[in-house]
């Protein structure tokens, strides 16, 4: 079961007619996706840090954000990717053999230090992406984050080289997050590329036509619930009926 739900979920990786993923953060939010039509459930790490109680990058301890991820795959039929940092520090084959334990089939890895923002050297990134590709065979799809521009600094080239090593080292799909020009990074890369849905982003028409394969919404969709949530209470606190 678990190679057939990675395989139907690398399949779903289509340039041009993109895997839409509304991350989630709880068993609630995960059926709802699901309820809502989509064919695959993603989480997002630090919608799922906050709901716990932590901040995000990896303050989470690695069993509590794993038997978060476990509770979702648990009330959910359809494949579930999850978001996890950079592995929380556990080897690739403890780190795969956990996470496949959940009910997860895919993964985001990231290529920069979640507690300082440091780049990795991208080498090591690839060695540590070849790993967990050789320890979960084709039981688990990696989603490869590329943090080149996460600081505002980063260029094209350094994201294209990255992705390129990621991809030749077995990630399915490489994910260069905030990257200003998606369509000419998709075609510089040539592999399938995910792009983080965000309040100035293309529409989703748009960036299929870009030749994106994957869209996913990070951890905004539980802050705009989370905002909307603070609201109702306030509405409560003064006195109104937050119903209406």
């Amino acid at each position: 079961m678990t190679s057939q739900k990675a395989a139907v979920l690398r399949a779903l990786h289509v340039p041009g007619d993109p895997l839409v993923l509304p991350n989630v953060w709880d068993a609630a939010s995960a059926r709802a996706v699901r309820e809502a039509g989509f064919a695959v459930v993603a989480t997002g790490s630090a919608a799922i840090a906050r709901v716990l109680g932590y901040d995000d990058g990896e303050a989470t301890p690695v069993a509590e954000m794993l038997a978060a991820v476990g509770r979702i795959a648990r009330v959910v039929e359809v494949p579930v990717t999850a978001d996890i940092e950079r592995g929380y520090g556990l080897k690739p084959a403890e780190l795969v053999e956990r996470l496949l334990a959940t009910g997860a089939v895919g993964c985001n890895l990231e290529d920069s230090d979640p507690g300082t923002g440091q780049m990795i050297d991208p080498a090591e990134q690839a060695d540590f992406l070849a790993e967990v590709r050789a320890a979960a065979g084709g039981d688990l799809v990696i989603n490869a984050r590329v943090d080149t521009f996460l600081g505002g600094a980063g260029t094209r080239e350094d994201a294209v080289a990255r992705a390129h090593r990621y991809l030749e080292a077995g990630a399915d799909c490489v994910y260069p997050i905030l990257a200003p020009d998606p369509a000419a990074l998709a075609a510089a890369i040539g592999g399938p590329v995910n792009v983080i849905f965000h309040k100035g982003s293309p529409s989703l028409a748009e960036l299929a036509a870009m030749g994106v394969a994957r869209v996913s919404f990070g951890h905004g969709l539980h802050a705009a619930a989370h905002a909307h949530a603070v609201h109702l209470f306030g509405r409560v606190r003064e006195g109104h009926n937050p119903y209406l």
